[in-house]
């Protein structure tokens, strides 16, 4: 659509697309909220000044402004480095000689395709859910009814109780494989204060007791993390799988990193965030199945089953967070789990258990 004159900024004030008008001579003549965060300046201070001397342009950016023709084709500029982040931007000239800029902002438009990813996981996972779970439900039903009756049997005969208790426990077994098939693809989560660290360790131990000490721990910790509200049992398992894929990778080394960030961009939230970043030497991620990574059934081992990611994920989004991965610098993995935190409540400050003390 051709640009006119008269736009009005009206209808981008909720836009996350920054806006901005400048005149002939590079001044603003008005920009939207979006754009009041990109060159950290307010409306009223930015307008009839040089947008140059409000903020520091980018050298494309200068350059794209200085020799913009009256009318024409607009420029397109990628990954310029604002005050408010990182922009791509589209140069367009309006018929009276001013120009109008559009910055988008990379780090909502990443996060949008992590939103988008995580509802196409959602619905295969959910599509998985049904399937897996009909296949699962007909020979599990068979297997209690067994069970079943066989307790009843034995129950009469006094000279054999244990197999009675074991067939119990079949039942009870096969109702806890019942449980985890409904909850699957669809977490319902009961979330209560939980304390970071002491349930860190608990994963922690569990991992010593497969892998030994094959693998060493480095902790970097924040020691001022408040409780988290969350589904302690759904933060166990997060951090199992992301751990034991760790292990599963050959690493030699593991780096656990925690700390507080406030009001991250990726959560769209102003409240404090937890970082826990994962950090590994391992063999790390072929790059043909790194935008595939967090889809359930993609896995890189022989022997995995491709859920593990996918199920991490699925519960941090349930909880508001994001999982995200990228390569480690030299080799590796690292992935980073980030939840939001809720307010502290008054008097109740945390400290960090005895045997999992933060690192100086």
């Amino acid at each position: 659509m051709k640009p006119d004159a008269s736009l009005g900024l009206a209808a981008l004030e909720w836009l996350d697309t920054a806006v901005i008008r400048l005149d002939a001579c590079g001044r603003v003549l008005d920009l939207n909220p979006a754009a009041e965060q990109c060159i950290g300046s307010g409306r009223e201070r930015a307008r009839g000044r040089s947008l140059a001397a409000l903020t520091e342009l980018p050298p494309e950016l200068k350059s794209v402004l200085g020799s913009m023709p009256g009318r024409g084709r607009g420029r397109h500029l990628q990954e310029l480095k604002m005050r408010g982040g990182s922009y791509d931007c589209t140069v367009q000239a309006v018929d009276d000689g001013s120009l109008l800029l559009e910055l988008h902002n990379l780090q909502w438009e990443r996060h949008r395709a992590k939103l988008q990813q995580q509802e196409l996981q959602a619905g295969l996972m959910e599509l998985l859910s049904r399937n897996l779970g009909h296949e699962i439900r007909n020979p599990l039903g068979g297997i209690r009814g067994a069970a079943q009756m066989l307790a009843t049997e034995l129950e009469n005969e006094q000279e054999l109780p244990e197999l009675a208790t074991l067939a119990r426990m079949i039942m009870r077994e096969s109702d806890r494989i019942e449980e985890l098939i409904a909850r699957f693809g669809r977490p319902s989560l009961e979330p209560t204060d939980v304390d970071f660290y002491p349930l860190l360790a608990e994963v922690i131990e569990l991992l010593r007791a497969e892998f030994g000490d094959a693998v060493g721990i480095e902790r970097d910790f924040d020691p001022s993390l408040p409780p988290l509200y969350c589904d302690a049992a759904a933060l166990r398992q997060i951090l199992h799988n992301l751990l034991r894929n760790a292990c599963q990778a050959q690493a030699g080394c593991i780096v656990l990193r925690t700390r507080i960030v406030h009001a991250p961009a990726l959560l769209q939230t102003s409240q404090a965030a937890l970082r826990v970043e994962i950090e590994d030497d391992g063999a790390g991620v072929p790059e043909a199945l790194r935008p595939l990574l967090f889809l359930p059934m993609v896995t890189g081992r022989r022997d995995g089953t491709g859920l593990g990611l996918a199920l991490a994920q699925q519960m941090a989004a349930a909880h508001g967070g994001i999982l995200s991965y990228e390569p480690g610098e030299a080799a590796g993995s690292r992935f980073t789990l980030l939840l939001p935190l809720r307010a502290e409540r008054p008097g109740h400050h945390h400290q960090p258990a005895a045997g999992v003390e933060p690192d100086d």
